[in-house]
């Protein structure tokens, strides 16, 4: 299935909107981080209160999930990213007062009303588009792209808004974006949870959990790159890790051009492959991080859209959301750990210690999809 056809299935505002209504999240940790630093003048506050902020985001995306079944994707949108854009107001005034516990409070609130647009999008284009088909996976890939060219396009927005208004400027324009373009974004959203389908099918836990564990394990790469590029060249760090980006985004919209025939349970394989070479190169090409994560980019976004299909093709209608909310929630716990992990891997046998790491998650990723294709060619 064509891009073309994508476009033909939705308004003409929908995909072009959709860009512009997920770049608050992508705003989101560094505009804040460097609110809390201009506040306070405190980076040990600043990174404690940004991780404050990434568990609370992490947990009500997991929320999100019921919610948006229970109540529909599209008042779930438009309520939240109408909270978000008062959160970020309260946020920034208190960070005009220099009141830690305040914008501790306001941390907290700008992280738990995230509007989660790359989640209830997935959910809109399934009810619109049907599940398990051929245009629903050109979809996937689509919003795939669109999410990792989100966290090329958000921190260089955040970046010059700071440099313009010191502090206040990234939340301010946030605030900007979630009321023009996430809110009438998520008024486009098909509903189809209200009508109480529901109670039919259950979620299996068992099936969900290899999932679950492959979208940790690729959060924690996520985080062992940003740790270990960091590290690398911080004032160049921004640059680089964008370009993990950039090679992501491209092979995501390759993804979409897949033969129908190649199908989800043979893909989480092959992609795991692939995605364990891909990590493999930031080894030996350590000594030019640019090129060596542009390269392993390329791997992840297959990978990461093919969790989502198989997501899509295991969970019962109703439960949808629900699953596709615990897929999400892996992925923010995989950064945290992977971060954590390669610091002290940096601090200790050194930087090419922490260029190591991304691999060794890879190989672990390989194993679970192994696994759990081991496990149900037995049942």
């Amino acid at each position: 299935m064509s891009y073309r056809a994508l476009a033909r299935s939705v308004p003409v505002t929908f995909l072009a909107l959709g860009v512009f209504a997920r770049l608050p999240y992508a705003i989101t940790p560094l505009g804040s981080l460097l609110l809390f630093q201009h506040a306070t003048g405190s980076h040990s506050f600043a990174g404690l209160a940004a991780g404050v902020q990434s568990i609370a985001i992490a947990g009500a995306g997991f929320a999100a999930g019921g919610l948006a079944a229970r109540f529909g994707a599209r008042r779930l949108g438009m309520t939240l990213a109408m909270l978000n854009a008062l959160a970020a107001a309260l946020l920034i005034a208190a960070s005009m007062t220099a009141s830690r516990p305040a914008m501790l409070g306001g941390a907290v609130l700008v992280g738990l009303t995230q509007p989660h647009v790359g989640l209830l999008v997935r959910v809109h284009w399934s009810h619109q588009l049907g599940r398990g088909t051929a245009l629903l996976r050109t979809a996937f890939a689509y919003e795939s792209a669109v999410d990792e060219l989100s966290f090329v396009i958000g921190p260089a927005v955040a970046g010059f808004l700071a440099a313009g208004w010191p502090g206040t400027g990234p939340l301010a324009g946030m605030a900007f974006l979630l009321l023009g373009a996430s809110v009438p974004f998520a008024a486009m959203y098909t509903d189809a949870a209200p009508k109480r389908q529901a109670a039919a099918g259950r979620l299996s836990r068992w099936r969900m959990a290899p999932l679950v564990a492959s979208m940790v394990v690729l959060g924690a790469i996520f985080g062992s790159i940003q740790a270990a590029t960091t590290a690398d060249a911080a004032g160049d760090a921004g640059f680089r890790y964008a370009c993990l980006g950039v090679g992501s985004a491209l092979s995501g919209i390759a993804y979409g051009w897949l033969p129908q025939s190649f199908h989800a349970e043979a893909r989480y394989i092959v992609f795991s492959v692939i995605l364990l070479l891909g990590m493999a190169v930031l080894v030996p090409l350590s000594p030019w991080p640019p090129a060596g994560v542009l390269v392993a980019g390329f791997s992840i976004a297959p990978y990461m859209i093919t969790l989502y299909a198989l997501t899509d093709v295991l969970a019962p209608p109703a439960r949808l959301p629900v699953a596709l909310a615990a897929l999400g929630a892996g992925g923010p716990v995989g950064t945290a750990i992977g971060q954590a992990v390669t610091g002290v891997l940096i601090d200790g046998p050194g930087l090419r210690a922490g260029w190591v790491v991304p691999a060794g998650c890879a190989g672990v990723a390989l194993l679970i999809a192994l696994v759990d294709r081991l496990a149900r060619a037995r049942i």
